[in-house]
């Protein structure tokens, strides 16, 4: 059984994590926008990808009570610089990457990479070997340089630059990549620009720190290791912003005091950047609702590479 689309979509924000834990788990913003307010309903804790994933089809919405369809801000890469592709589809080892060369193929682009990778490479480990033997055991002529290519959305806006979806170590945005882009595709989640899907189940690519970026700055809101009372101040003057409207998005959250407090209160950052995550799919709605096609998304993007909403 389907949900049907009677009433406005459920607003989702998600902060990902390739290899998510009890201690460290995925979390899910969820919300509704009525105009130009968005209001923060719950923020959850998944402890698995198993447990997203079956969120994303048909019946895990349902048991989860998202009867009107989703639209979720996903804070992962949805595609990869496109001279990485190029280069797989020419050199790329072993026989998966032939399909990227099949013209007759009528696949999304974004679907014949990451079944190809997934046949490649099985794993994020694998992923991981295929993009640190670029260079070195494939394409042996590929030019000397960093292989950490970006895709032109990372840096769209002036001052501000997302990581590589390359990069496997540190921060492991390609990782992250690999192990989620799989899922939309696999559970045929509709990916504007890239590829058309269940059209009650809308995810876009997010990145919280364009929003965070343009009302604190250079300021740090977040750390893994070390809470500090600086980063305390400046997730509320964040928190401030987002209630207040004063973002180029347009829209205000709506949140409860108890909410407020445990947004302010997790230094790690996690349940924040979900709500901004959540905050920009609520924009990409609203686009969508005005009549965007491309739901604020550049009608230029390749549909290979993607592109992160509001850049």
């Amino acid at each position: 059984m389907t949900p049907h689309l009677a009433g406005p979509a459920l607003l989702l924000g998600l902060d990902f994590s390739c290899a998510p834990t009890r201690r460290k788990p995925l979390t899910l913003a969820q919300g509704v926008r009525a105009g130009q307010t968005v209001k923060l309903l719950t923020l959850e804790a998944l402890p698995s990808l198993d447990e997203w994933t079956a969120r994303l089809t048909p019946a895990g919405m349902l048991a989860a009570g998202w009867t009107h369809g989703f639209v979720m801000g996903c804070d992962f890469p949805f595609g990869l610089p496109r001279p990485f592709v190029q280069a797989l589809a020419a050199q790329g080892p072993g026989e998966a990457f032939g399909a990227l060369q099949d013209a007759q193929d009528s696949a999304p682009e974004c679907d014949r990479l990451i079944v190809a990778l997934k046949a490649h490479c099985d794993d994020r480990a694998g992923f991981q070997r295929l993009i640190d033997g670029w260079g070195q055991t494939w394409d042996m002529g590929r030019p000397a340089g960093s292989k950490l290519l970006h895709r032109a959305t990372d840096r769209a806006v002036p001052g501000l630059s997302s990581t590589s979806p390359l990069q496997t170590r540190y921060v492991p945005v390609g990782k992250m990549y690999f192990e989620g882009l799989q899922r939309l595709v696999a559970a045929n989640v509709s990916l504007p620009g890239l590829r058309a899907g269940r059209p009650e189940a809308v995810a876009l690519e997010a990145y919280p720190g364009l929003l965070a970026g343009e009302i604190l700055g250079r300021r740090s809101y977040k750390s893994e290791s070390e809470a500090s009372p600086e980063r305390l101040i400046a997730r509320l003057d964040l928190i401030d912003a987002l209630e207040q409207g004063r973002t180029r998005l347009g829209l205000r959250l709506k949140l409860t005091p108890a909410q407020r407090d445990h947004l302010a209160a997790d230094p790690k950052g996690d349940r924040l950047d979900a709500v901004l995550c959540l905050m920009q799919a609520a924009w990409a709605q609203q686009r969508h609702e005005a009549g965007d096609a491309h739901w604020g998304l550049s009608p230029e993007m390749d549909p290979v590479e993607g592109w992160i909403l509001t850049a």
